[in-house]
């Protein structure tokens, strides 16, 4: 059984010192070590390089849960490939290790409430977003063109027989702006 450690911060200007201090005290002879964001795990090749380095037996240790993942489903995908390599987790700030039943308990109680958490935080964001939308917000990009600009572009593709590389060119906006355009009022 070896143990391997994984370190890693968001930002090219933060330390991984205390990390790694840590995982050097609970026994770690391997660590892999990156400074970059967790938003996606491709974006962690040391992770990937880590559990690719674990062998049946072995044991992943982290300081801290959000080091390894950043969502529950991505706290689930490495969960999963760790089990089915029959490697264990150790978390130290958290106390988690998957190596006892109590630690796997844990582990489990711990990614359920993270998934209602989740849950409770969309719930209220459909809510929110709901509310805005009543109240006449709108959500996405600007518009290119103002509904007259609409209709100007509409007369002169009609009514002048304007090209769509003349339009563009005169409004200032992509080809798929003018088609929109053409295509008349929203709802029509």
């Amino acid at each position: 059984m070896e143990l391997v450690g994984y370190a890693r911060v968001s930002s090219a200007g933060q330390s991984l010192d205390v990390q790694l201090e840590k995982l050097a005290n609970a026994g770690c002879i391997k660590v892999f070590r990156e400074k970059r964001s967790g938003r996606q795990a491709e974006s962690r090749p040391e992770l990937q390089a880590a559990i690719g380095y674990l062998r049946e037996g072995d044991v992943l240790v982290v300081s801290r849960l959000d080091r390894i993942a950043r969502s529950m489903l991505d706290l689930a995908t490495i969960s999963d490939t760790l089990q089915r390599k029959k490697v264990s987790l150790r978390v130290l700030d958290q106390g988690l290790d998957t190596t006892t039943s109590e630690g796997k308990l844990m582990f489990n109680l711990l990614g359920a409430f993270a998934e209602f958490e989740a849950d409770i935080r969309s719930e209220r964001q459909r809510d929110g977003i709901a509310l805005a939308r009543q109240k006449g917000t709108k959500f996405g990009r600007k518009k290119a063109l103002t509904q007259a600009q609409e209709e100007r572009v509409r007369t002169l593709r009609n009514e002048e027989s304007f090209s769509i590389e003349q339009l563009c060119e005169r409004f200032a906006v992509s080809r798929s702006s003018v088609y929109r355009a053409l295509q008349g009022p929203a709802g029509d």
